[in-house]
């Protein structure tokens, strides 16, 4: 291990949810996420999701009385706290929306070398979904 490196990538992304286990079982359908552990601290719960790919940052949930959903400001207008990578970003927006989930609608950058949409998950978040030529590689974890 290099110990001149201080951070070598994101560890895990923190969404709020008055709802866990709906919030849960959203994440889990909706995301194909898997259900790691779900414990308490500090008088709340806590779940660990994990998203199918061996190197990705663990989305953990974090039950809260304060419904107060997560977005940016960005000029004024909101804008997504995560974005997730999709392989195939039409196939995940037609999903989302056959699903039941409020998705806006797919927008290209460039000449089709990235494209996103925004939607909110059961909480409130306001989250993206994106896929660009430049995104990584990566391994699926083994059971998943």
């Amino acid at each position: 291990m290099n110990s001149n490196l201080t951070f070598t990538r994101i560890g895990y992304a923190y969404a709020p949810t008055t709802h866990i286990d709906s919030s849960i079982e959203w994440y889990t359908k909706h995301l194909q996420c898997k259900l790691v552990q779900k414990f308490e601290d500090r008088g709340s719960m806590i779940a660990v999701l994990h998203f199918p790919h061996l190197h990705s940052a663990a989305l953990l949930l974090v039950e809260t009385e304060d419904d107060r959903p997560l977005y940016l400001a960005r000029n004024g207008r909101p804008f997504p706290i995560l974005a997730f990578n999709c392989p195939d970003i039409e196939g995940t927006h037609r999903r989302l929306k056959l699903g039941g989930v409020e998705v806006e609608p797919l927008q290209s950058l460039g000449e089709g070398e990235a494209k996103y949409f925004y939607f909110r998950d059961d909480a409130g978040n306001y989250l993206e979904a994106a896929w660009s030529i430049w995104d990584p590689e990566d391994e699926l974890r083994e059971q998943q």
